[in-house]
C-alpha cells in the first residue's frame, strides 16, 4: 500500500517470548524501506504479563537495535512512567528519538520526556472530560514535538468513546488539540503531518 508506512517491535507484554530467533526476525523486518521506526517497546505493569527486570531488559535490547538501524522508537508505557523515564534517560536516545505513544502523563511528565528529545503523540484520551492533566500536557508540547494518532481499535476519541476506534477518527483528537492549543484545525492537522514526515523521513 503506496501510502502506509510500519512501525515494528516486540511489545513489552511479549517480553518474555523475546528469543534469539525473535530478534532475527525482528532484525530482518528493520531494514525493509517502508518500516519507519522500532516500537512499540517500552514497560507494561498493568497487565504484568513478564516480570519487570524481564521486560527491561528487552526494551534495553531493542533501544539498541534501534540505534543500530538509526531508527526512531514507539514507546509503550503503562503504570510504569518512571522506569520509562530512567530506562530513556540512561540510554542517552536522543540521537535517534521517538514517540511517547499516546502520551497520558501531566505537563510536568511532559517537558521531562521532552528534555530527553522525544515527540509526544496524543490520542483520544485527550478528549476525554476528565482527562485534565493530559490537556495540559498538551498545550506545552512545542510546535515541532507534537504528533497525533488514534491507537485502534482502542481509545476512541468523544463522540465514539467505548466504541471501536479506526484511523479516520483522528480529527476529533486535532480538534481538541486545536481547541486546547487555541488555533485552527487546518493548523495543528497540517502541523502533526509535517512532524511525523520528519520523524520517519518520509518524503511527501
Amino acid at each position: 500500500y503506496q501510502d502506509i508506512y510500519s512501525i515494528i517491535g516486540w511489545h513489552p507484554t511479549e517480553a518474555g517470548s523475546y528469543t534469539k530467533e525473535a530478534e532475527t526476525f525482528l532484525q530482518e523486518r528493520l531494514t525493509q524501506p517502508k518500516v519507519v521506526a522500532l516500537g512499540e517497546i517500552g514497560l507494561d505493569y498493568y497487565w504484568m504479563e513478564d516480570p519487570k527486570d524481564v521486560q527491561e531488559k528487552v526494551f534495553r535490547r531493542q533501544i539498541a537495535i534501534a540505534k543500530e538501524h538509526g531508527l526512531p522508537i514507539s514507546i509503550h508505557m503503562r503504570d510504569a512512567i518512571e522506569d520509562t523515564y530512567r530506562i530513556l534517560k540512561e540510554a542517552d536516545i536522543r540521537e535517534i528519538g521517538g514517540i511517547m505513544h499516546s502520551f497520558s502523563g501531566d505537563d510536568i511528565w511532559a517537558q521531562k520526556f521532552l528534555d530527553l528529545g522525544m515527540h509526544l503523540s496524543f490520542s483520544g484520551v485527550v478528549t476525554f472530560k476528565k482527562a485534565l492533566e493530559v490537556q495540559e500536557a498538551a498545550k506545552i508540547v512545542p510546535w515541532d514535538r507534537l504528533l497525533v494518532e488514534t491507537d485502534a481499535p482502542y481509545l476512541a476519541p468523544v463522540p465514539y468513546r467505548g466504541k471501536r476506534n479506526e484511523p479516520g477518527y483522528t480529527r476529533f483528537v486535532v480538534e481538541k488539540i486545536a481547541e486546547l492549543r487555541e488555533v485552527t484545525f487546518e493548523e495543528v492537522a497540517k502541523q502533526t503531518t509535517a512532524n511525523a514526515h520528519r520523524l520517519f523521513r518520509i518524503e511527501r
